[in-house]
């Protein structure tokens, strides 16, 4: 059982070199997810959905059986994914794929648990979570790790970035409401309602169905309509400051790992010397090793 259980748990991860049966799991899940969201598309069609209607209800079920099964596996497994947790299976239920592998399947599940009419009617809502199913393609795609890594290691500046977005909003938005109100109250009623002004503005949208008509309410729009573009460019700075550092930690890991091992024995003496000028202990060489090992057996 150990043995069946070690090796679904390889079938069902990210395929390595000349491991055929996770790899054609993995294109099958990517078919199936693919497939999937042609499905939803075209079933938006009145005249393909009459026509189809049976057969999308149909590879909705293999679908939901197939995720359904994989969701299943994964729990089953957490253990050898998290092997030092003290909770595998939980951990992983509360992990960020899992969530969405649940989500991915939950809106089939749904009607069973209810007979409520109106509840029904809101499956329709929950039919779009199937479109997260898209975001199972990211265990099988390399690009899109590094787009995970980069939001990671980018969160605490992107919190703060969109917190000051958020601020320099509502403050426009009060500004415009003092400002424009008293000459179009229609436009501006209230702070809230100005709010939508501003986030038109500083994203650079302007839908053009509420703008200032006052002198000052134009400047005071000018202004805040200069300050977007900066504000816009702040979450876009720090995710392409992320993306440098990965990709270079990435290069940086694969160009060690393809080094000769005279270049690696040249490269650790730099970083011995440098090692040795900051105050610690030198790290020894596998030729010194085999030196002193030498020297002890003589």
């Amino acid at each position: 059982m150990k043995k069946l259980k070690h090796r679904i748990f390889e079938i069902i991860n990210k395929a390595e070199n000349g491991d055929r049966a996770s790899s054609v799991f993995d294109w099958t899940i990517m078919i199936l997810i693919a497939l999937s969201i042609l499905t939803i598309i075209l079933d938006s069609f009145q005249s393909i959905h009459d026509r189809f209607q049976t057969v999308f209800q149909v590879f909705e079920v293999i679908t939901v059986i197939v995720f359904t099964l994989e969701y299943i596996l994964r729990i089953w497994t957490a253990d050898l994914l998290y092997p030092d947790a003290k909770h595998p299976r939980l951990k992983y239920c509360f992990s960020f794929m899992a969530i969405i592998d649940l989500l991915a399947i939950l809106p089939f599940y749904l009607p069973f648990f209810s007979a409520d009419l109106r509840f029904l009617r809101m499956m329709r809502l929950f039919r779009l979570f199937r479109l997260l199913r898209v975001f199972k393609l990211g265990r099988y795609f390399e690009a899109l790790h590094v787009i995970v890594k980069v939001i990671r290691s980018s969160g605490p500046q992107l919190i703060m970035s969109v917190v000051i977005c958020f601020f320099v909003m509502l403050f426009s938005a009060i500004i415009m409401y003092e400002v424009e109100n008293p000459v179009q109250p229609e436009q501006f009623p209230n702070v809230i309602s100005s709010l939508w002004w501003a986030i038109c503005t500083l994203t650079t949208v302007g839908y053009g169905d509420v703008y200032p008509i006052s002198v000052v309410g134009r400047f005071f729009a000018s202004v805040i309509s200069l300050v977007g573009i900066g504000i816009i460019a702040i979450p876009t700075g720090i995710i392409a400051a992320g993306f440098n550092q990965v990709i270079s930690n990435e290069n940086g890991k694969d160009s060690i790992e393809a080094m000769p091992d005279e270049e690696l024995l040249v490269l650790q003496g730099k970083v011995n010397k440098q090692l040795s000028k900051r105050g610690y202990v030198s790290i020894v060489s596998k030729t010194e090793n085999q030196d002193m090992e030498a020297n002890e057996k003589s």
